[in-house]
């Protein structure tokens, strides 16, 4: 399912889970390097800033609106003898009769860039390099991976980076490695956490929300069976929050006010687990990690350091020509966009994030393609005054897409979002519809 003007689903950067397309499910010429198109929507949105169901601010405010979109799109391949280097560029205009919230305009304007690069240096020694770069405003194009740091929309051109550099050798017949390296960068525009005073208001989504997430992991491979591949793994992360702004305040016991800024939060993380990759038959694969990981937060003088599982679970199966499900769990730490602190110096670190997805993809006929997305994250927040409450949250998504050619289609699409929370004036729901034509090059 492709992404509309907001939350479209699943889109996964990281290592693991739902992998979604940059651009939309249209073919193309055979043999030709590139693609070029276009795509128009008409939409409605009946919460187009995200907010909670009992949230009204007064004369003026517009909680929906329609609007469309304009979105052209650019895609370079390159496959070689032993290297394939690819490019794709996807610009998207939207307008909305009815201003967002934070907006100065009606309309958003996003990109999104991603490159990538593979290399075989032989038949035993592999390199693949990747990046993604975004500007936007929805939560599905600010994550790097499949779970939500938070579930609203945020107006204004944040930006989002992914890159990751992976490289695996085959060492023997049996034994084998993969090392690799990601980072994730994020910067949010909105940076102003003081009032007209230079007093602190609240926290800002800078402050809370930008950060760079260092991940370097080492993996052992072993041949358990022709079709089985055993993996015990070690993984080093370093998250820091780089907003360099005061995001909150607690009373001591002394009854003095103690400030807090961004980099109280940051974080130092060590993994161990194991871990399967099996085929089960050439159609249906899957692969496991459960483990467990030690969190240290050398900046909090509350030393609030944590022991938290982890565990990865993915599963693809094609069970038609161009008709295949893709599913998985992940659980491990998620940063949280939500802040409290008690007398204790006891701060909101984290929130330890289980998430489920599935993905169906289907072949009606040979031009009419259904897709159906669902996802279900329950993130448990970590110290604090809320320490041990939760959001829930759940989307599903249907689309349907008509090809009339390899280069044109026309699509229709639902979404909804739902969050339910223990925190008050938290939960919302949401409705999206849109119909549209694509065409391509």
């Amino acid at each position: 399912m492709k992404r509309i003007v907001a939350s479209v689903g699943l889109v996964a950067v990281g290592a693991s889970g739902l992998q979604a397309e940059l651009l939309p499910a249209m073919t193309t010429e055979s043999g030709k390097p590139w693609t070029v198109g276009a795509t128009l929507r008409g939409f409605y949105d009946d919460n187009i800033n995200t907010v909670p169901d009992n949230f009204n601010p007064g004369p003026g405010f517009h909680r929906s609106s329609t609007g469309f979109e304009v979105s052209p799109f650019l895609r370079f391949s390159f496959p070689m003898e032993q290297t394939t280097i690819s490019f794709g560029y996807v610009y998207s205009l939207k307008y909305y009769d009815n201003k967002p919230l934070g907006n100065t305009d009606n309309y958003d304007q996003t990109h999104d860039f991603d490159v990538a690069l593979s290399h075989a240096f032989s038949e035993r020694y592999q390199l693949k390099v990747a990046d993604s770069f975004v500007i936007g405003q929805e939560p599905d194009m600010l994550r790097a991976g499949n779970t939500f740091d938070s579930f609203q929309r945020i107006s204004g051109d944040n930006l989002r980076n992914f890159g990751s550099v992976t490289f695996t050798a085959q060492i023997t017949p049996e034994l084998g490695t993969e090392m690799g390296y990601a980072n994730t960068f994020f910067s949010y525009s909105d940076n102003q956490n003081l009032d007209g005073n230079g007093n602190f208001l609240q926290p800002s989504n800078s402050g809370l929300l930008d950060e760079l997430d260092n991940v370097a992991h080492l993996d052992l491979r072993y041949l358990l069976q022709p079709q089985t591949t055993g993996i015990f793994g070690y993984q080093f992360r370093e998250l820091d929050y780089t907003g360099n702004q005061q995001i909150g305040s607690y009373q001591n016991a002394n009854n003095q006010t103690v400030r807090v800024v961004s980099d109280e939060r940051n974080a130092r993380m060590n993994y161990l687990y194991l871990g399967l990759d099996h085929n089960f038959r050439p159609d249906l694969t899957g692969s496991i990690r459960a483990g467990g990981q030690y969190t240290q937060y050398y900046n909090n003088p509350a030393s609030q350091d944590e022991l938290s599982p982890y565990a990865m679970l993915n599963l693809k199966y094609t069970y038609l020509p161009e008709s295949y499900l893709q599913a998985g769990f992940v659980y491990d730490y998620s940063p949280s966009s939500l802040f409290s602190a008690n007398s204790a110096g006891n701060l909101t670190l984290n929130a330890q994030s289980a998430t489920v997805f599935a993905s169906v993809n289907h072949r009606i006929t040979p031009k009419l393609y259904a897709t159906l997305l669902a996802q279900y994250q329950n993130s448990t927040y970590y110290g604090g005054t809320i320490d041990g409450e939760a959001d829930n949250y759940y989307l599903v998504g249907l689309s349907l897409q008509y090809r009339f050619t390899p280069n044109f289609s026309a699509e229709v699409g639902y979404n909804y979002d739902n969050v339910k929370s223990d925190i008050a004036d938290r939960g919302f729901d949401r409705n999206r519809i849109y119909v549209g034509v694509t065409g391509s090059y």
